[in-house]
């Protein structure tokens, strides 16, 4: 009996195993040839979608991923690779509001405030891009993360008919970003699975186009 129970869990192991590896094959397969590292390889969208993260770590010190995407959506900005920028993120409490801080930012760095759109709703990644769409009205989008997050983003994007690319912001080093990119396994395998069951956004509300 105990060995019967042995084997049964072992077995169960391992499919879950093999069903995290597919999903991240999926994702990544879904990704293949749009996300670029480089301003001269990527075209021109109207819309820039950042992803949302908190400003500070838990350290207290800037938030690298934070930095970095604010520093790779200036550059999109000011190449004239993009119009508008869509800042999409959790809005918690009156003490976290990753749209507002993204915002402030992006304003001392010189993107002018009527350039730059906020989504309070962006709960989840699958949030911020159908919101992308449904609620602001773009069918077409530079996503602006880390490339990792990029991927997952576009993986959500072409299942629902939006055509995505992917700016990639500059990595943080493996040290720093290793319980993230952990993390992202299993994001990228619960994106998978939201999209087996038809998932979709918590919240809509009205329209804000941006034209």
């Amino acid at each position: 009996m105990i060995k019967k129970l042995i084997i049964a869990f072992i077995s169960l192991v391992v499919l879950l195993f093999a069903f995290i590896l597919l999903s991240n094959i999926m994702v990544v397969q879904g990704a293949k040839g749009k996300t670029f590292s480089k301003l001269e390889d990527i075209q021109k969208n109207k819309v820039g979608l950042v992803l949302g993260t908190a400003k500070f770590s838990t350290d207290g010190g800037v938030n690298l991923y934070f930095a970095y995407r604010i520093n790779a959506t200036v550059e999109l900005f000011k190449n004239n690779k993009i119009d508008f920028v869509l800042i999409s993120g959790d809005n918690g409490s009156v003490y976290y509001n990753e749209p507002q801080d993204f915002k402030k930012e992006l304003i001392k760095k010189g993107i002018p405030e009527d350039k730059i759109f906020l989504d309070y709703a962006g709960f989840r990644t699958l949030d911020s891009v159908v919101r992308a769409k449904e609620v602001f009205g773009q069918e077409s989008i530079t996503i602006i993360s880390q490339e990792f997050h990029n991927v997952r983003a576009i993986y959500l994007a072409n299942h629902f008919n939006i055509q995505a690319i992917g700016f990639n912001a500059q990595d943080v080093s493996q040290r720093y970003g290793f319980k993230t990119r952990v993390r992202e396994y299993f994001a990228r395998t619960k994106a998978f699975i939201d999209i087996l069951f038809g998932v979709e956004p918590k919240f809509l509300g009205d329209s804000i186009i941006i034209e």
